[in-house]
């Protein structure tokens, strides 16, 4: 399987990023299965610290990953109400977890909006889900450990 990470830099040893971001599953390194989403969040990047370029980072694992009985990896399918409250955790800071891997769609800036106002009841819980799928939701596969890095092999940069 390919993934991508769009970045303002040339990633060939990926790391985990802890930061002050809190983001949908956590701190850890991010991919997609999607370029189109790499080649969005590289743009992102680029015009917030105001780089010269950005990067589009291939990388490729083992179709099988997600099933390594040395790994563990939390898997989401499609947004659900565990999804829903493991995203809100994260990005509130709460949620601290052991999963070598998470899997699952992106709750980016549009959706998370929709995210808030369920947060603060204005939608419930069906209300919020059938406003996510009317979105285009791309995947993210975050990577958590070290151990999960390794599996993860660097193919290819192209400067966009």
């Amino acid at each position: 399987m390919i993934l991508y990470h769009g970045s303002t830099k040339t990633v060939e040893e990926p790391r985990i990023i802890v930061g002050d971001n809190f983001l949908d599953f956590g701190y850890g390194f991010y991919t997609t299965t999607s370029e189109e989403q790499a080649l969005r969040w590289a743009e992102i990047k680029q015009k917030r610290i105001k780089s010269e370029n950005a990067y589009l980072n291939i990388y490729e694992i083992a179709d099988n990953v997600l099933s390594d009985n040395s790994l563990s990896v939390l898997n989401f399918d499609n947004p659900s109400r565990e999804w829903l409250e493991f995203v809100i955790a994260n990005r509130r800071g709460n949620a601290m977890h052991n999963y070598d891997i998470a899997r699952g769609p992106v709750a980016n800036d549009t959706l998370y909006r929709t995210i808030t106002l369920y947060e603060s009841g204005v939608l419930t819980f069906e209300e919020t889900i059938n406003r996510l799928k009317v979105h285009k939701l791309f995947d993210q596969f975050s990577f958590h450990t070290e151990k999960a890095l390794d599996f993860l092999i660097f193919k290819e940069v192209k400067l966009l």
